[in-house]
C-alpha cells in the first residue's frame, strides 16, 4: 500500500506592484501586424506547395510521392516565411521601443534586464 506524501508548500514570490496611473507597455506587435504575419505564412506555404507539386509533376512522381513532395515543400515554404515574419515582428517591437523612449539602446537594455 502506497502512502501519499505531501510536498512542502512554498510561498509564492511576491507579485511586482505597478505604480498607480502607469500602464505596463505591451511588447506585442499590433493585432494587424500579427494577422498580416500569419497571412504571409499561409501564402508562403501555399506557394511552396505549388512549387513542390510542379516539381513532382515534372519529375514524374505519382501518388504518395507527389503528395509527400508537395507537403514537404509547403512546410519548407511556410517555415521560411515564418522565420522572416518573426524577425520582422521583433524588429518592429524594437523600433517601437526606440521610438517611444528616444534611446537606441533601450530595447537591448530591456532585454538584458528580463533575463
Amino acid at each position: 500500500m502506497a502512502s501519499s506524501r505531501r510536498s512542502p508548500t512554498t510561498p509564492s514570490p511576491p507579485s511586482p506592484t505597478i505604480p498607480q496611473g502607469s500602464d505596463p507597455e505591451s511588447e506585442l506587435p499590433s493585432v494587424l501586424a500579427r494577422v498580416l504575419a500569419f497571412g504571409s505564412v499561409l501564402i508562403g506555404g501555399a506557394a511552396g506547395a505549388l512549387i513542390g507539386y510542379a516539381f513532382a509533376e515534372l519529375g514524374g512522381f505519382a501518388g504518395a510521392a507527389r503528395g509527400a513532395i508537395t507537403l514537404l515543400s509547403a512546410l519548407i515554404g511556410a517555415g521560411g516565411v515564418a522565420v522572416v515574419a518573426v524577425l520582422t515582428l521583433r524588429a518592429f517591437g524594437e523600433w517601437h521601443t526606440i521610438r517611444s523612449t528616444g534611446d537606441p539602446s533601450a530595447a537591448r537594455d530591456a532585454r538584458r534586464t528580463d533575463r
